[in-house]
């Protein structure tokens, strides 16, 4: 490709910045080194101290009522329900410690209060130091959840500043589609020190191919390229000339950037086999809709999207195949015109078959938003109706169905106690009911837990309550009883009821 003279200008005032600084390792390890920082400034030992003597831990000092990001939040107190003062007196490394766990059994109920947290209007911990911490930390947990527009929102809540913040709002463009808007943010943000992969893909966005070209030879020139950037980079700019060569072997961790530069010749690696956020690249139109469907999908069970996406996504058109996601999307189909026909007959006919289907993907609770509060309008068979009760009680209006329902027997009188946060006059029906029946009585506190609460550490305590009850799913019964305890006596009732609910109606345990 020929370079234009006029694009050298363009390059030399691109590489005025500082693009070969060391950028610090980030939680999320797939995330695009679309800007560098420089590497964090050591704190220097104390001269005046002895050899072998232990100095005091280092004194927080804060700026009372100075802005924070790390007090940075999309939802109010009042759609919390947590307080303004949710850190306390909390250690913003500990808190982010405990954010950054995985929880891979968690429960719907459990993500969807995860998320409440992450995105909670709170002041910042006490040792914050208005240094973004806690702020990054709550970033890149929505970001491995798949919460790309929960983490745009956050970021935007945040005041898009630095270059830390910037690469997670990158690498959501890269996979929303957005990236347009995001080089040209970065073109006129003199601070960002945009890495060479950076400048030259959106060189290229922009149409100046004689400009990222150049930017690619001086990049080589500089060492400031790998083989492995340079291999890509190279077909990216002018793939023409590796026709008829063997597909490139995606780098690891492949980043948003990567993807993309991946997709744009043809060698873009599967979703699937990739982080849950990479699954929104999928969402969009130039997808097929069997690949539209699958991303749904995952991104749906992680409760990152509504359920709504799904329901158009299913009902998008008719399949044309059978097996795997297909026949869940006849099913759902199924279901879903019998229901709009008003036929109760119909809708206990295709019932059963498109629950079926929910359960195998581990999509019942997103479907009992979709359709529980229709359901309880139809005059259903006995069956079908034991089904949709079951189907409401994992729905938003739980304790309504509960009110309503007569049970049938032992087992719903227990899960009716549960919904209405009452269990006086009804038997566990197995080992797990007896796991949570005392939460619901008389439990008290673990010791650390009530410590936690005392030391003013309420949203540590949360989270290790649901680390606890995720624990629990997979065996020690004992974290259910004390993570749903202590969900109750901080107030969060409804969250410990649809948790409980969720454990006795969902096929969730190891």
């Amino acid at each position: 490709m020929r370079t234009d003279p006029r694009a050298a200008a363009a390059v030399l005032l691109l590489l005025a910045a500082p693009g070969s600084a060391q950028e610090p390792m980030s939680a999320i390890d797939w995330l695009s080194q679309s800007v560098a920082t420089p590497a964090a400034l050591a704190s220097p030992e104390d001269p005046t101290a002895e050899p072998g003597v232990a100095l005091p831990d280092t004194v927080t000092t804060t700026v009372l009522g100075g802005p924070n990001q790390d007090a940075a939040g999309v939802l109010p107190a009042a759609v919390t329900g947590l307080p303004r003062d949710l850190w306390g007196l909390g250690k913003t490394d500990e808190i982010a410690r405990l954010i950054a766990l995985e929880r891979p059994a968690a429960l719907p109920s459990l993500r969807a209060l995860m998320m409440k947290v992450l995105l909670a209007e709170a002041e910042a911990p006490a040792d914050s130091g208005g240094r973004g911490l806690l702020l990054l930390a709550r970033v890149d947990k929505l970001l491995a959840l798949g919460a790309l527009d929960q983490a745009e929102a956050l970021i935007a809540a945040a005041g898009l500043e630095g270059p830390d913040l910037f690469r997670r709002a990158f690498d959501i463009a890269m996979l929303t589609g957005t990236e347009d808007r995001s080089c040209e943010a970065m073109q006129a943000t003199p601070e960002l020190a945009p890495t060479f992969p950076a400048r030259i893909f959106c060189l290229a966005r922009s149409g100046d191919w004689n400009a990222a070209a150049l930017s690619l030879r001086t990049g080589q020139a500089l060492g400031q390229i790998t083989d492995a950037e340079d291999a890509l980079l190279s077909r990216f700019l002018d793939p023409d000339l590796f026709e008829g060569e063997p597909p490139l072997v995606p780098p690891e961790p492949v980043t948003p950037l990567v993807w993309r530069m991946l997709e744009a010749i043809g060698e873009a690696p599967p979703t699937a086999m990739l982080p849950l956020a990479f699954s929104h690249a999928d969402l969009r139109e130039a997808s097929g809709w069997r690949t539209r469907v699958e991303a749904g999908e995952r991104l749906t069970r992680a409760g990152a999207v509504e359920p709504n996406l799904l329901l158009g996504l299913y009902t998008e058109r008719e399949p044309s195949a059978s097996g795997g996601v297909w026949d869940r999307v006849d099913a759902f189909q199924r279901f879903d015109a019998a229901l709009a026909g008003h036929d109760p007959a119909a809708v206990a006919a295709t019932l059963a078959p498109v629950w079926e289907r929910m359960v195998e993907a581990e999509m019942e609770v997103p479907f009992a938003a979709l359709f529980a509060d229709d359901l309880k309008r139809l005059a259903l068979p006995p069956e079908a109706a034991a089904l949709a009760f079951r189907l409401a009680l994992l729905g938003p209006d739980y304790e309504a169905a509960a009110l309503a329902r007569q049970p049938a027997d032992a087992v719903e009188s227990f899960l009716i106690g549960l919904a209405r946060g009452d269990l006086a006059g009804t038997v566990p029906p197995d080992s797990l009911g007896r796991a949570i029946a005392p939460a619901f009585t008389d439990a008290a506190l673990a010791a650390d837990l009530q410590a936690l609460l005392d030391d003013r550490r309420l949203g540590e305590a949360i989270l290790s309550a649901m680390d606890r009850i995720d624990r629990g799913v997979t065996g020690d019964l004992r974290g259910v009883t004390e993570g749903l305890a202590l969900l109750r006596r901080v107030g969060l009732e409804d969250a410990a009821r649809r948790t409980a609910l969720e454990l006795m109606l969902l096929e969730r345990r190891g």
